[in-house]
């Protein structure tokens, strides 16, 4: 037995440490949907924009219609005008202000377009001083019959000047504005406007020349975006009447229809344009042998003519005049197709009917039909710009190079002119859309089938694996003028080729489903979302995959053979072709596959083999061994890494 002492031993000795717990297990990966097929996040629909795409039963917009009276001090180059404004409020909201562009404003030495655009840049003034001088803005008040004059305060904010209302603007109300103004002329105004002297006198390209109502939407409210001289407009739709005062001497091109012919046209030219009209070949208006000379003007002996417009629906109006235009035109189921030039240009500039003609009638006959009376091309400083029913091409460029401005300036007309998307902040949407139909636009004039180059995806690829991809839903501003082509022009159109003739099963079915967006959002205000859910809705295709990896971010794409192998089974020897996509954007996979018999043998797979990752086994028994396997051997995809394109058999 334990003595008492040795008991209070045992009793003071300290108690075992428990056994330390067991580590727990690590937790499992915890992320969210990062694959491509991802929906693409939208906004939510809404009975404005539904969610198959279309305009929603309460969708509205704004309306502006002006009344602009102008004349041109040839002396000085100064353009003085007044206008009056209908503007209709279509929202919801009732409006104490409203937001005006002034975009002449950007020519100031002091702006914040100067300060972004060096003064010897395209987008730029060249160092020169000018801006508006607003005489004053007024409000039409009516009384009965009767009417007065509320002068309105204004703030001006660089290119957008603030009106505020004498009286608020409930819905469905209107309120008419007054202004008068003047500026000069730029010499190079951002290469969108501006003037050039030549032997015979100078050449005006005139626009953003008035005031004009900043759009009020659903999306954002007032859209007061500064011009900075790269990103280009977004305007509300309204009906012009329009004068423009010159110099005798002078002829003018405009935005519409010209209400007083007999005024301002000889004789002989309204015989020859009424020709025209009738003629599918080219007619002179004023003969090379006949421009700048004094019996090609009215005889009269007033110093000027005023020159009067009217167009109808459209969202802005420019004009060129000039004392001494070779004028010819043609014409298209009801259109006047019609070339304003000065002798000077070149040579090539005696085919810009039949070219205009030609993307007229294509647009026309290919997605929807051109909406206006007449279709102008003028020859002069800008190198290429786009208005309504107007465009401006280089004088300078000839044969196929005018060709190609003539058709891409024209393309306009149907992006943005008819389909008013937002130009500052989604160039894509107008200068892509416009490029890719171009594509189509070139192949029927020249008869080719295919596009040089191996078509727009190769020549993607090629810029693609620089690394100095942008994606194109970045506002135009944004991107680096030497990248503007390619990002905001080259990308948009290489993906809807793309898409049009590699990733359907049928060209039909694309073309259908564009013609239906620009059916759907014609003379309205589409976003990205409206065009993605549109184009989806018409497919029957949900197209996430690609609209986020093409549009929204910069994937490439890498299709490659890792290895091809041979294993036996009871049958024979199956071929397992082991395949990856380790570029961020998915595609399906056209196999070329040749035996060792000579034959060879076709493969598309689609490109949901990457739903479950970036690897896929394709197995299948073969007649004869396997000698070579090449993914995309017509480049028909942008992959941007071919050297793992191949696999030959040692």
């Amino acid at each position: 037995m334990l003595t008492a002492a040795l008991v209070v031993v045992a009793l003071q000795q300290p108690a075992p440490a428990p056994a330390a717990p067991a580590a727990p297990p690590p937790l499992p990966p915890q992320v969210g949907d990062t694959s491509p097929f991802r929906r693409l996040a939208l906004p939510t629909p809404t009975l404005l924009r539904e969610g198959s795409g279309r305009p929603g039963p309460r969708y509205w917009q704004q309306r502006a219609d002006y009344t602009i009276r102008a004349s041109l001090d040839t002396a000085t180059h100064t353009i003085a005008g007044s206008e009056t404004i209908h503007y209709v409020n279509n929202s919801p909201d009732t409006l104490t202000y409203l937001w005006l562009q002034l975009d002449q404003n950007i020519y100031r030495a002091s702006s914040r377009g100067a300060g972004v655009n060096p003064t010897d840049a395209r987008f730029a003034g060249r160092g020169f001083e000018g801006g508006y001088t607003i005489q004053y803005v007024r409000a039409v008040q009516r009384f009965g019959k009767a009417s007065g004059r509320a002068p309105l305060a204004t703030s001006v904010n660089g290119t957008v000047m603030r009106a505020e209302l004498d009286r608020p603007l409930p819905p469905g109300q209107a309120a008419t504005l007054e202004l008068a103004y003047s500026f000069e002329v730029p010499e190079h105004g951002s290469d969108r406007m501006g003037r050039e002297q030549f032997p015979g006198g100078w050449l005006y390209e005139i626009a953003q020349w008035y005031p004009r109502l900043a759009v009020y939407d659903d999306v954002r409210g007032w859209n007061t975006e500064q011009y900075l001289g790269q990103g280009e407009f977004y305007l509300e739709y309204g009906d012009f009447d329009v004068a423009i005062t010159v110099p005798r001497s002078f002829v003018v091109a405009a935005t519409g229809t010209l209400l007083n012919p007999l005024e301002v046209l000889t004789g002989p030219q309204r015989a020859r344009l009424a020709q025209a009209a009738k003629s599918d070949t080219t007619v002179a208006v004023i003969a090379k042998t006949e421009a700048g000379q004094a019996f090609t003007r009215p005889a009269g002996a007033g110093p000027t003519l005023t020159w009067h417009y009217s167009a109808k629906n459209v969202r802005d109006v420019a004009w060129a005049a000039a004392p001494n235009f070779i004028w010819d035109a043609s014409g298209y189921a009801g259109v006047l197709i019609q070339s304003l030039y000065p002798p000077e240009a070149n040579a090539g500039w005696t085919r810009s009917t039949e070219y205009a003609r030609h993307s007229i009638k294509h647009y026309s006959e290919k997605w929807f039909r051109y909406p206006y009376p007449t279709a102008i091309n003028v020859a002069g400083p800008v190198g290429g710009m786009e208005y309504p029913m107007i465009v401006f091409c280089g004088h300078r460029a000839g044969d196929r190079n005018l060709f190609g401005v003539t058709t891409h300036e024209l393309g306009h007309q149907w992006f943005p002119m008819i389909v008013g998307s937002n130009e500052r902040l989604y160039a894509w949407m107008d200068e892509g859309f416009n490029s890719f139909m171009n594509i189509y636009s070139g192949l029927a004039f020249y008869h080719d089938s295919v596009p040089l180059g191996r078509g727009p995806a190769a020549g993607w690829a090629r810029f693609a694996a620089t690394g100095r991809d942008q994606p194109p839903i970045l506002a135009a501003d944004r991107v680096p003028p030497a990248l503007l082509g390619s990002v905001e022009y080259g990308k948009p159109a290489a993906g809807l080729y793309l898409l049009r003739q590699q990733l359907l099963d049928d060209t039909t079915r694309f073309d259908a489903a564009f013609r239906e967006y620009i059916r759907r959002w014609a003379y309205k205000h589409p976003t990205p979302a409206d065009f993605f859910r549109s184009m989806d809705d018409a497919l029957g295709e949900d197209l996430s995959w690609f609209w986020r990896g093409w549009f929204y971010r910069t994937d490439v794409v890498d299709l490659a053979l890792d290895s091809v192998r041979v294993r036996q089974d009871s049958g024979g020897p199956i071929t397992r072709i082991f395949l990856a996509s380790p570029g961020g954007l998915p595609m399906p996979v056209d196999m070329r596959i040749t035996l060792a018999n000579g034959s060879v043998e076709n493969v598309r797979l689609p490109v949901e083999i990457w739903l479950l990752g970036n690897h896929y086994l394709y197995e299948r028994k073969f007649a004869a061994d396997v000698v070579k396997v090449e993914i995309d051997p017509g480049q028909n995809f942008p992959d941007v890494r071919r050297e793992n394109n191949v696999w030959t058999r040692s």
